[in-house]
């Protein structure tokens, strides 16, 4: 692992990220993540896929497939080997040993930095990953990574995918665009951040174009090293439940009248779905889990409390109407996502 200041590394050091290995490319973040570190230029992408996979990968990725579900990783471990970066972009519900299995490789092959799957939550809010049932997936991966001593972890904090989160169902950001429905919690006026896809993507990709270290102790410009072991934090909107209605009437060419609203409860929403969680209901950790980051302590507001990585990371301000046709278009072809 390399650390200090690239002035005592030796000669030939490369202060940049040039190799990264990504499981995950042909999914539903992957793919823009992918696509934007292939636009930078600057770095060889790999995407690690199971032989049995199907997905359509991004033009300009090298594949190498590796079934990574069995206890024998040398396999995967050589795909590894003279990466600097592994990026592990899975389903939520992506079992827990799976993830270890690509971890756990990755320190095997000596690979400087894991992003190990946490694309949403503030993880340095324990109250709110607590309620929301993740703290147990975030202490022990983030443990795993740090107890066998190679790889540093990055986490990204970007809260919901707004387009994906809008366009997906009442359980989500409370809206049903086939039925015109929109379910308000409490008074909606509750502001939380939001990030779309490409904004993720983005972030990483320009994270990944930072120099890995500062040139030598007087160096302040930023650099992936300064954010191991720790979280970047990015944002693409902050608002409310009624920030987000005015745009879809916006877009949709509605009213008020167009739509049939309700309103509930937040709280009791969460406190519903935990008690169908315990029942074994897993549906409704959709509705828990969303329904917790409306809660008006404004736990879902990061940016208020910290400072936001946007400009660090050069990302751009985006249309918030535009990622709202999407998430229109997504909500009347029931989530399937048309992006172009």
């Amino acid at each position: 692992m390399a650390g200090g200041y690239s002035k005592d590394h030796f000669q030939g050091f490369s202060n940049r990220i040039e190799k990264v290995a990504i499981v995950g490319a042909g999914g539903q973040v992957g793919k823009h993540i992918a696509e934007h570190l292939l636009k930078t230029g600057k770095h060889v992408l790999t995407a690690i896929a199971r032989p049995s996979s199907t997905s359509k990968l991004p033009e300009g990725v090298q594949v190498v497939r590796v079934d990574y579900s069995g206890d024998d990783d040398a396999a995967l471990v050589e795909a590894l080997r003279g990466q600097q970066v592994l990026i592990i972009t899975m389903a939520v519900a992506a079992p827990n040993d799976t993830i270890s299995k690509l971890v756990r490789a990755a320190a095997k092959a000596g690979v400087p930095y894991v992003l190990p799957n946490w694309f949403g939550h503030d993880a340095a809010n324990n109250t709110l990953c607590d309620d929301s049932l993740l703290s147990r997936n975030r202490d022990h991966i983030c443990a795993e990574i740090e107890n066998l001593g190679v790889s540093s972890y990055v986490l990204l904090v970007c809260n919901f995918w707004y387009e994906f989160s809008l366009g997906g169902g009442p359980d989500r950001y409370g809206f049903d665009f086939k039925k015109r429905s929109f379910v308000l919690f409490d008074d909606g006026n509750v502001a939380i951040n939001t990030s779309t896809w490409p904004q993720c993507g983005r972030a990483i990709a320009n994270l990944l174009c930072l120099k890995e270290l500062p040139d030598d102790e007087t160096d302040r410009s930023p650099t992936l090293s300064q954010f191991r072991n720790s979280s970047i934090y990015i944002s693409s909107f902050r608002l409310s439940q009624r920030d987000m209605f005015e745009s879809v009437k916006r877009v949709t060419g509605t009213t008020d009248a167009d739509w049939t609203i309700t309103h509930e409860s937040a709280e009791q929403r969460w406190k519903d779905g935990q008690a169908a969680l315990q029942q074994g209901n897993m549906k409704a950790f959709t509705k828990m889990l969303y329904s917790r980051m409306f809660f008006p302590n404004g736990d879902g507001d990061y940016q208020s409390r910290r400072d936001l990585h946007n400009d660090l990371l050069g990302l751009t301000i985006e249309d918030l109407d535009e990622f709202t046709a999407i998430a229109a278009r997504m909500g009347e072809n029931s989530g399937v996502a048309h992006l172009h």
